[in-house]
């Protein structure tokens, strides 16, 4: 096991470096960038997220004297909008964000940092962007741990129930109601629970806004965990939506698919219990492919399903700072996200592969390689 845990380890190296080339080369050719937008602000033409974005461009400030004069040269003339500023400004904003230098030399500098956990300040806010990440870590940790410890909760006995019950009155009715769940959006059940409950047009019963009150930290410790979770219910209700759909029809087709296996057929006919034999047989085996998806599941809730979500709740987590990022062409933000959340994916990829050993003993990843 260690020899695979070793080698497992060692793929993810080339796996790194192939997700951040890729990603660096389709930069290279995307229109825009922090140049662009520093020269946008200049003309007054910069419409995008960064207007939310406060103390932005720490040289922008001082420009106004260079738009006047100055001839544009090839490096003005490659920036759209850059006519009639001093060439010698463009240089200087080059230099700032790192591109007066050639493009490998760019990359194999930023692997060198990222392998340091080296990822140098965010272009458009005063911060480190390892600061800002940890920030805005809080909220999608709560958002991603609690979504999946509730949707797990709630999709494992009510799955188990459906595949003992299959074909009944309450499979059928349980499986519409799933089926609709799994089909209404997360953002547009987020709208409707702000309608209804957070004061759109009936009651106001839950927060809108942020995970914590005014005053939170004044409040005693017991009031300070009911408050947190007060403001997470309507967030946390519309994500597990669809993961909780899709968690219930898992584990009811991994139960089915056990029940009627041979050697459930063979311990009812010892005289074991029906329960003995779902809990004590069919348990462990169902639930390997269950429980091993957990570790992905909270990945995937963690950093992806929760952008729409944390904008129509004003929760300002890793979801909005990478979309905002993208949109503001703030690159050590948006290559940082990238680089951790692929290192955190292939890392939680073996660890829901040693969960199946961990499960079920009889799994031996090194016998199957070899």
């Amino acid at each position: 096991m260690l020899a695979y845990i070793a080698r497992r380890l060692l793929l993810m190296i080339p796996t790194i470096l192939g997700i951040m080339l890729i990603s660096f080369v389709i930069i290279q050719f995307a229109p825009g960038g922090p140049v662009e937008r520093i020269i946008a602000q200049l003309q007054g033409q910069d419409s995008s997220a960064t207007s939310r974005i406060s103390g932005g461009g720490g040289d922008v400030g001082g420009a106004s004297q260079a738009q006047g004069g100055g001839t544009a040269d090839a490096s003005s003339s490659r920036y759209r909008g850059a006519q009639g500023l001093d060439p010698q400004f463009i240089k200087q904003l080059e230099a700032q964000f790192g591109f007066d230098k050639p493009a490998h030399e760019r990359f194999f500098k930023m692997l060198w940092d990222y392998a340091r956990f080296d990822f140098g300040k965010s272009y458009f806010r005063d911060i480190s962007v390892l600061e800002l990440i940890k920030e805005k870590l809080p909220v999608s940790i709560s958002l991603g741990l609690w979504m999946t410890l509730l949707s797990y909760a709630i999709s494992i006995p009510l799955g188990i129930k459906k595949a003992v019950n299959d074909g009944s009155a309450f499979d059928i009715w349980t499986s519409a109601i799933v089926i609709i769940g799994y089909a209404i959006p997360g953002f547009l059940f987020a709208i409707l629970l702000i309608v209804l409950l957070a004061g759109g047009s009936f009651w106001q019963i839950f927060p809108l806004r942020g995970l914590t009150s005014e005053g939170w930290a004044l409040m005693p410790w017991y009031m300070q965990i009911a408050d947190y979770f007060w403001h997470l219910v309507l967030p946390i209700t519309a994500m597990a939506l669809g993961a909780f759909a899709t968690s219930t029809l898992l584990t009811k087709n991994s139960f089915l698919d056990e029940i009627r296996k041979q050697y459930v057929l063979t311990a009812r006919m010892k005289g074991l219990s029906e329960r003995q034999v779902l809990y004590g047989h069919v348990f462990r085996n169902a639930m390997l492919i269950v429980i091993a998806g957990f570790p992905g599941a909270f990945i995937g809730a963690f950093f992806a399903g929760s952008l729409l979500i944390e904008t129509i709740f004003s929760l300002d987590g890793l979801g909005l700072l990478s979309f905002e990022s993208i949109v503001n062409r703030d690159y050590p933000v948006v290559f940082a996200n990238l680089y951790i959340f692929s290192l955190l994916g292939l890392l939680v990829n073996l660890i829901s592969d040693l969960t199946y050993t961990w499960i079920d003993p009889r799994i031996d990843f090194e016998t199957r390689e070899a």
